[in-house]
């Protein structure tokens, strides 16, 4: 059995996540037992909640274990195989977590996924056609429930998610907006994933200035809103709404260093009578296969392509990672390990 570099969480961030809190170890593959198979990760997915579950506070996932291996999405390929559903050569989806190689238990129910990989490419399988990709269809289709000609409003709108709902909005006729940081992701919004406008938060230093350019872009106002950031975004966002908008809150990146998010206006959720619902996409499986099968077709047919930031090797994981919460990356982070 191969040995395994793995990284650990070795203790808990105070404030800002930094390098000294991960640990790198390098231990032996288990020998099988029956029913188990052995996976080469070839991709890793870092992705924002993940910087949550360092923290040992209540949340809606169990925090990670300090000493264990940090959990992740993976793809890979079957390698060693005790498991008749799983031929050695089989291309994977799992939470093998941030380590090269991982021990799967094959008939545990959801713990792998066979992927076909002949019209979309094995690290879609994290992305777009993937758990970011079903983030965004649940919220949108399910929360959101927009209509054509409606105005649809994303921030982080050029990662995994936001570039996502990009498609699915205007495949359903809605005029699409997007927040995003800096000029050439913006750009990239507007001339790949098919954004009818970009505005740079980076540009505006207070929710009024954001909000101002903000309505520049909606002039007729907002009608559904997919929250990716908080704070300062979602003051700029909310005296947008229109009557009976929907908020879908999927994320709050603003605030995973632990400071809090106050809420600058709630009163506007009476005022506009609004449906501003949080969700964990994890909790609503039965979505999954709809989901899925249209963002596969999208990603088939061009009509989604997102950008991958790839970090080469499990040593990079840590850096990388970091580099995502401050919106270094471009697009879906990945970690290539093959």
């Amino acid at each position: 059995m191969p040995s395994n570099i793995q990284i650990q969480l070795d203790k808990r961030p105070v404030g800002e996540a930094r390098l000294s809190d991960f640990k790198l170890v390098v231990s032996d593959t288990p020998p099988l037992q029956d029913g188990q198979v052995l996976v080469h990760h070839h991709y890793l997915s870092l992705d924002p909640y993940m910087r949550g579950r360092m923290n040992d506070a209540k949340s809606y996932a169990v925090p990670q274990a300090l000493g264990q291996t940090m959990g992740g999405g993976t793809v890979g390929e079957v390698i060693e195989s005790r498991n008749a559903n799983y031929a050695v050569g089989s291309q994977v989806l799992g939470m093998g977590g941030w380590q090269q190689y991982s021990v799967v238990d094959g008939n545990q129910p959801g713990a792998l996924r066979k992927v076909d990989t002949r019209q979309v490419p094995l690290s879609a399988y994290l992305g777009a056609v993937g758990m970011p990709g079903v983030t965004a269809w649940y919220g949108l289709v399910k929360i959101i429930e927009p209509k054509p000609g409606q105005t649809m409003v994303v921030s982080a709108a050029t990662g995994a998610v936001g570039s996502a709902f990009a498609a699915l909005s205007k495949a359903r006729g809605c005029r699409t907006v997007g927040l995003a940081g800096g000029p050439d992701k913006c750009r990239y919004g507007l001339e790949e994933l098919g954004f009818d406008a970009c505005v740079d938060y980076k540009q505006h230093s207070s929710a009024a200035s954001l909000g101002k350019a903000l309505s520049a872009q909606c002039p007729d106002g907002i009608d559904g809103y997919f929250e990716n950031v908080g704070g300062q975004v979602l003051d700029a966002a909310l005296p947008l709404m229109n009557a009976f908008g929907r908020i879908a809150v999927c994320g709050m990146i603003a605030g995973y260093d632990g400071a809090p998010l106050p809420l600058a206006a709630p009163a506007l959720i009476l005022i506009s009578r609004l449906r501003l619902q949080g969700f964990i996409v994890s909790e609503h499986r039965e979505v999954w296969p709809a989901a899925l099968e249209e963002l596969g077709r999208l990603v088939a047919a061009g009509q989604l392509r997102p950008r991958e930031s790839v970090a080469q090797g499990i040593e990079a994981a840590p850096e990388a990672f970091l580099g995502l919460l401050k919106g270094r990356n471009f697009g879906k982070q990945l970690v290539k390990l093959v």
